[in-house]
Formats: C-alpha cells, structure tokens, sequence
C-alpha cells in the first residue's frame, strides 16, 4: 500500500471513531446494522472499528440486549474531543504556515487531517482562521511520482538512482543516492543525501531529477543525517559546503535593523558601531552561496569583509551585475 493510500485510509478511519463515538455518547444505543447504514460502510468494518475503540482506546463499550444496542459504563471521552480551544488554534495556525507548500503531498495530507480535528471540535466554524495568514509566496512545482518514490525510499532507507541535471553543471550526470531528507524551501523542493559519485552529502532539486528508479539496496542512516547538522550554524536555507567559514558582514542604514530582526546563524555576534554609523555581524556558516545573495539583496548598505574568498566573490557578482546594466566600475 503507497504512503498516499495508507494516509487516506487512516484519515477515514478516524472519521468513522469519532462519529461511533458521538452516536455512543449520545445515549441512543446504536447497533452496528445501524452504524453501518449511517456511516455507510460494511457491517464488519464497523466491528473493527469497536473493537479498536476498546483495545486502543480503553473505551468502556457494552452491549444492551434490552435495547439492542452499545453504550458507555461509564463516562469516556475521546482523546480528540478533549483538544482545548489554544490546541485547536495552534493546529490551524500551523495549516497557515503550510499554506506556503499548497499543492504539495505534504499540504494535502497534513491539512486533511488538521481540518478534520479542528472542524470537529467547531462544529465546521473557522472564519476566525482568516487572522491568521502566510503573504504570498513562491509556490512548490513538484514532480509527485518523484515526490512518492523518494518518501518510499526514506521510509524503507533504500538507494535511489537518476540522471540529474546541475544549476551550475547543466551536463546530465548519472547520480546513486542515499536519500535522507526531502527539503522545501523557498519555492522549491530538495532531496539531501549522501551521493556515491561524489563520497559526499548533496542536495538535489526534485523537478530536475529525471529517470527516477528505487533499487533494492538499502543504506544506513548516519546520526548527523539532518541537513542542519551540515550547515555549520548557518540558517540560510538551502546550500551548505564542505567546509565552514566564519563571515564577517558590515550593514548600514536601514539595513543596521534588518540584520537584528532574525537569528541568522547559531553562533551570531552582533555589534554596533555607532560612531562609525555600521552594524556589524560575525557567524559561522557553511552556506556561502545563500550568503552573498543575502548580501546583495540588501544592495549598498551590505559591506562582507571576511573571508577573503567571500569578498572577491561577492566584488565578481557587483561587477557582472554592472556589465549587464552596461557600467563600468572602476
């Protein structure tokens, strides 16, 4: 059964518990020929699920011959119906930061089910939902038999092949890969993991993995498989490098207030220069690449001054950007 299908199935399953629950808790005596009629579904299936209410859930269901039908021996509630009102908002809230992965197997699941607890603690009410929102972003384009074929390969630590075409290496290659996490950020969607070719951990684009194949070989989990753990305490999304280095970054004007809004890396020392109208950030980072774009969004008020490498790379950038805009820089 694909993770899909077991997904669904669960959701439905936990529908049914909760309306027998409700029909129990009523005090109306329902049988499973009457369950099964309203819930429409089979007569056996509503046996299972009883008896997964008594073994699961220590529910205290017993069978009224007088009038034909179950009841409660004493008074139980549903673990779900005792999610206070702070738990349905968190759950909601938690449905609007997925909202950026809208479209996506992630969304769809987690927000089936999310709907589902909170609307049944509602009544079906959420408009208090709209103060609570995600601004418009880059939406996920994914490529969902490559999506379910790789959650396939985690969930059983299988080595997948594929050929792959590079952002910066346009050449197809073929790549073996040990998958360890799948990666949403900013509009796109990234498999890390340990590619054989390169002895390495890499990260990999979905939609540019073409020929997609899960073999029958597995692969160990390492303990340091999160892809945090390879950002050297960076927090700049998704790119980490073999090696880290410490940054050291120079902002002004409006820009001096921007860099103290967010922790931008684990080991983050910020200092202000006042006399000298600068801020100044040190930290440790394996994410280059993230950097000098963080850098150059922030156009002349982001001076790098460390490392060396950092600084040329980012002069290059500055002086590509004046060719296309047909300057000169002296």
């Amino acid at each position: 059964m694909n993770s899909t299908k077991r997904h669904c199935d669960n959701h439905l399953m936990l529908e049914r518990l909760t309306k027998i629950h409700a029909k129990i808790k009523s005090g109306c005596f329902p049988n499973t020929k009457q369950l099964a009629f309203d819930l429409e579904i089979s007569v056996p299936t509503i046996s299972r699920d009883i008896e997964f209410l008594k073994n699961r859930f220590n529910a205290p269901i017993e069978y009224d011959a007088k009038e034909h039908g179950y009841f409660y021996s004493e008074e139980f509630n549903m673990p779900l119906s005792m999610i206070s009102s702070a738990d349905m908002l968190t759950l909601s809230s938690a449905k609007m930061l997925l909202s950026h992965y809208e479209g996506t197997p992630i969304f769809e699941e987690a927000g089936k089910i999310i709907d589902f607890l909170t609307d049944t603690q509602t009544g079906g009410r959420s408009d208090f939902l709209a103060r609570i929102a995600v601004p418009p972003s880059p939406k996920p384009i994914l490529n969902e038999k490559n999506w379910q074929t790789v959650v396939q390969a985690m969930q059983e630590n299988r080595i997948i092949e594929f050929d792959y075409n590079g952002r910066w290496n346009t050449n197809t290659t073929h790549r073996r890969v040990h998958p360890y996490q799948l990666l949403l950020d900013d509009g796109v969607c990234f498999v890390f993991g340990f590619s054989e070719e390169r002895n390495a951990v890499r990260l990999f684009s979905l939609n540019r993995i073409k020929n997609l194949t899960l073999t029958k070989d597995s692969f160990a989990l390492p303990s340091d498989f999160e892809f945090k753990a390879h950002c050297g305490g960076g927090k700049f999304g998704s790119f980490c490098a073999d090696d880290a280095d410490e940054f050291v970054i120079e902002f002004y004007d409006d820009a001096r207030a921007f860099v103290k809004d967010c922790v931008w890396a684990d080991d983050q020392r910020i200092t202000d220069y006042d006399d000298e109208n600068f801020t100044e950030i040190r930290f440790t980072s394996t994410q280059g690449l993230k950097i000098r774009e963080w850098v150059l969004s922030q156009g002349w008020n982001a001076k790098p001054i460390a490392p060396q490498w950092f600084v040329d790379d980012w002069k290059k950038a500055i002086r590509l950007m004046a060719q296309n805009a047909d300057l000169t820089i002296q």
